[in-house]
């Protein structure tokens, strides 16, 4: 039997519904979170927390529990449920209302809701590297709120799968931006360079978690845009997500990138990054590095 959280509740997943009229099955009227799972534990929840705080405030949602309420609750979520390996899915929408452009006036309760998702770690693809496209961004502007409204995304990776590759890495006009789950990062003389956390592009969690692990151990970092012709040339590429942790892009619209295999400095990092999720969730059994 699965459990699902539904506002405030941990119920059974058969029994779990929404309402037609919620705003986020009508307008995408809400944010999202997606926690990674180790040996049973969340890695970087609280950063996540804050950010799911945050995104929702960004759009005029007050989350009708604490931080450390839905930190409980979601810890309770996957003993329910028992889970080892895989993600939290969270999201909290304005709730139910009449449909109206408008935001609703009254007593109207956001709904807030989390289910777990089994999934092991793509070891090989984090061994081999992956393949990507070059697409237009063709985004809103609050690319920092991490919104339900995520058809931008959507047609950019499927467009990145009908080519037969894992990301669509995205640009306005001739800067890189990010990919359509994903940041990206490429390393130019040695030094690790991702674009800046602005509202072009989401805040990564584990993209924090790589610039803390670079200035930690001495690797030069720069946080700037980059250009179409600096991706091309780089020496090393790679995105960083909650599900794919530090990932090697090998190839770039059927180019290699470097020397088509993942770079020195990316295998450093997915070193790093595993003793980092170690630190926090304890000892891998599926290790990479």
């Amino acid at each position: 039997m699965e459990f699902v959280f539904l506002n405030g509740e941990i119920i059974e997943r058969s029994k779990a519904k929404v309402d037609v009229e919620d705003r986020g099955y009508q307008f995408g009227d809400g944010v999202y979170e997606v926690i990674r799972i180790y040996n049973g534990k969340m890695f970087t929840l609280d950063e996540h927390l804050r950010r799911f705080v945050k995104s929702a405030e960004s759009i005029g949602i007050s989350i009708p529990f604490t931080s450390v309420q839905l930190s409980e609750m979601l810890k309770e979520l996957l003993i329910k449920n028992n889970l080892e390996t895989g993600n939290i899915y969270m999201q909290v929408t304005r709730g139910i209302a009449p449909r109206n452009h408008v935001f609703p006036t009254g007593n109207v309760v956001p709904t807030l809701v989390a289910y777990t998702i089994k999934g092991v770690r793509p070891l090989e693809s984090l061994k081999s590297g992956v393949k990507a496209i070059l697409t237009e961004d063709i985004r809103w502007l609050r690319c920092d709120i991490k919104s339900l409204n995520l058809l931008g995304n959507l047609l950019a990776k499927q467009k990145a799968s009908e080519a037969g590759c894992f990301e669509a890495i995205q640009h306005r006009g001739n800067d890189v931006t990010e990919g359509s789950s994903s940041n990206i990062f490429i390393v130019k003389n040695g030094t690790v360079i991702t674009h800046e956390s602005n509202n072009l592009i989401l805040k990564g969690i584990t993209k924090d978690v790589i610039l803390d692990l670079c200035l930690a151990n001495n690797i030069p970092v720069e946080e700037r845009t980059f250009s179409l012709t600096e991706l091309n040339d780089a020496e090393e590429v790679f995105l960083s997500s909650t599900t794919s942790e530090v990932m090697p892009i090998i190839e770039v619209n059927g180019k290699k990138m470097g020397r088509g295999v993942p770079g020195p400095i990316t295998r450093k990092l997915q070193g790093l990054f595993e003793r980092e999720i170690e630190k926090q969730c304890g000892l891998l059994v599926d290790k990479l590095i």
